[in-house]
């Protein structure tokens, strides 16, 4: 098993894995990727796909 010197490192590395690679399997970039999409989920629905919305869901528009 590989040491960091001094106790450095990132305590989420598995030792002899890639930098990119967390003790979980997940890719160093995924909780970026999570949050960014979370935050564009948690976004309001603009009026005008609201009324789109209601004139799909409005039974005498077909």
């Amino acid at each position: 098993m590989l040491s960091q010197p001094n106790g450095r490192g990132d305590p989420g590395r598995v030792p002899g894995l890639p930098p990119e690679v967390r003790r979980d399997g997940e890719p160093g970039w995924a909780g970026g990727l999570r949050k960014l999409y979370n935050s564009v989920v948690e976004e309001p629905l603009p009026d005008s796909f609201k009324d789109l919305l209601k004139k799909l869901d409005d039974p005498g528009d077909a």
